[in-house]
């Protein structure tokens, strides 16, 4: 995918009403310090489109960056901060939620993991959620620079078991230091533009 333009287009809040974009959208999960900030960055190929904070749980919004005027990759609230409290949590949940249930045209939900550690509760929780709403998660396990190439297949395998993932589920390994993992994602989502199209003629 070649990046012409990339923009932060809307940002939506606990009480904001979400917008009835006509493009694909394709959504980011993962707890607060996955990296989602840092994939999206390097997925549009900008160091700071979106904001990477040191304080973990800052994103409390819905965030639609807008991609070469033709689609948009959505950066959902980070979940599991402990610092965090109950009600924000389950602020940010319903938020979620209705979004999920609300989107006509998010095709796709993408859970990030980091490939570091096996999946907590909060991340299990979180693909069983997405799946409960009727996605089929993507998963994109993230940090992948921090490990050894020896450990990949044996942290992929960790993360599989841990979701307890459905079978045939797409699982990428990514590091926002080299890119790797970055053409993987773009022909997930340029193969959903492409069956979006088709619908469409």
């Amino acid at each position: 995918m070649i990046i012409k333009q990339a923009e932060l287009e809307t940002v939506c809040g606990i009480t904001s009403k979400l917008p009835e974009n006509t493009q694909i959208e394709v959504a980011f999960a993962g707890k607060s310090n996955v990296g989602k900030s840092s994939l999206i960055n390097g997925l549009v190929n900008r160091k700071s489109l979106a904001r990477t904070s040191s304080q973990p749980g800052k994103t409390q919004t819905i965030n639609f960056y807008h991609v070469n005027g033709t689609l948009y990759l959505v950066d959902l609230p980070g979940y599991g901060y402990a610092k965090v409290s109950a009600e924000a949590k389950q602020q940010w949940g319903a938020l979620i939620e209705r979004y999920l249930h609300g989107s006509r045209q998010l095709k796709a939900v993408f859970l990030l993991i980091d490939i570091r550690h096996d999946p907590g509760a909060n991340d299990k929780m979180m693909y069983d959620w997405i799946c409960h709403n009727g996605f089929e998660p993507i998963i994109i396990a993230t940090k992948l620079d921090k490990i050894k190439r020896s450990q990949i297949q044996k942290q992929i395998k960790a993360i599989k078991q841990g979701l307890n993932v459905r079978p045939g589920t797409v699982v990428i390994p990514f590091s926002a230091e080299t890119k790797q993992g970055r053409e993987e994602i773009w022909a997930l989502i340029e193969g959903m533009t492409e069956k979006k199209e088709e619908t469409e003629e």
